[in-house]
């Protein structure tokens, strides 16, 4: 399976996303102007946060737009780690914003005469700022676990963010009135600080995706547990899993009986691939490798010749048998390497001298360097 573009899930990112620019355009205008007319520099500060929000909420729509776009001859996996990077973009939007904040306010605090007295209209503003974020917050982080989106759970946790700090500038604005005239200037560090920290928080878990770190270790187990149910698995390992933005992708070689066919082999993987995309939702991709027996240490088939050069060099050795005529198809097994091949003969089995020529035949062929085991099958005319 390839990754597809989700159109549903588009709509509703730039849907939430929509909504998200338009009260952060009002807010951050109220929280601006609020602070410059009541004198409250933690107001200020949240408003400057409010307008990155606008920033982040272009990076979502863009970002929205092109991740969800279907793959193509460039992009075989599909564009799900644009979505990686633009949340990778909206971690260093708020550190920045952060250390803004943090330069100013450490200004003001080592220069008194800079600090700003707020007046009691100010809290007005901020906590109209708290309802208008912890809001968003509820609205966004839905959609987003409806759809299974990080970058809207992240744009989630950016507007959560925004609610508290809003309450901290709501403190720092009561301590100012109340004889501590730091108060406001701490709340604004106090801001940055929480703005710091989100945005750490999302550029450290891009970078993860970003270098295909593995699923959580839960996700690893449901996806062993799953495999180990298929019937005819014998054992499974090299389970690698890797994100792509909001989806997650996953490669695993599983260990089946060496005597079955390719098709059956095939309809196994197809088993496994369901399973396992049925215990992650989130997953787009499974790459199932089928091993006829434990490829770790031990005797590699590597350098065994196929079947074409295999052939070649056997005629010579059936040059003087006459059995070899009588042929009508050859089964190779690479195992242990080496290779076991099962020879199906048109010949009846009781016919004089058949047991001496096919012990001559079995004989002759396991003179070849590379074979180990030869078995010799009768087929009835047809």
């Amino acid at each position: 399976m390839t990754h597809s573009a989700n159109p549903d899930r588009y709509q509703a990112t730039r849907k939430v996303t929509l909504v998200g620019a338009g009260v952060n355009v009002g807010l951050s205008l109220a929280q601006l102007l609020g602070g410059f007319l009541f004198h409250s520099q933690g107001l200020i500060a949240d408003g400057l946060h409010t307008l990155s929000d606008l920033a982040s909420d272009f990076i979502v729509l863009v970002a929205a737009k092109f991740a969800h776009e279907k793959p193509d001859t460039e992009h075989p996996y599909g564009h799900g780690r644009i979505e990686t990077l633009a949340t990778s973009l909206l971690g260093a939007i708020l550190l920045a914003v952060a250390v803004g904040i943090v330069v100013d306010a450490l200004g003001r605090l080592f220069s008194p005469q800079r600090l700003l007295q707020p007046e009691p209209l100010a809290i007005l503003f901020a906590a109209l700022a708290v309802v208008s974020k912890e809001g968003l917050y509820q609205y966004t982080m839905r959609v987003a676990r409806k759809h299974n989106s990080t970058l809207l759970k992240a744009n989630a946790w950016h507007h959560r963010s925004d609610a508290i700090s809003s309450m901290l500038v709501i403190i720092g604005i009561l301590g100012s009135l109340y004889a501590f005239p730091q108060a406001d200037a701490l709340a604004a560090i106090g801001v940055a600080l929480m703005i710091g920290k989100i945005g750490f928080e999302l550029l450290w878990n891009s970078a993860q995706q970003l270098i295909d770190a593995a699923l959580d270790d839960d996700t690893v187990a449901d996806i062993e547990s799953s495999i180990g149910k298929i019937e005819d698995v014998v054992s499974l390992h090299q389970l690698r899993t890797r994100h792509s933005g909001s989806d997650t992708m996953a490669d695993v070689h599983i260990q089946v009986s060496p005597e079955i066919s390719v098709s059956e082999g095939h309809q196994i993987s197809e088993s496994v691939r369901k399973a396992v995309m049925q215990s992650v939702p989130s997953m787009i991709d499974v790459t199932v490798h089928i091993d006829p027996e434990d490829d770790g240490p031990g005797p590699r088939c590597d350098g065994l010749p196929l079947r074409g050069r295999l052939l070649q060099e056997l005629d010579e050795v059936w040059r003087d048998q006459s059995l070899a005529q009588e042929i009508q198809d050859i089964k190779l097994h690479y195992l242990s390497g080496k290779i076991d091949i099962e020879l199906y003969l048109l010949a009846a089995p009781h016919h004089p001298g058949t047991h001496a020529q096919i012990n001559a035949l079995i004989a002759a062929t396991q003179r070849h360097p590379y074979i180990s085991r030869v078995a010799v099958f009768f087929k009835h005319a047809p």
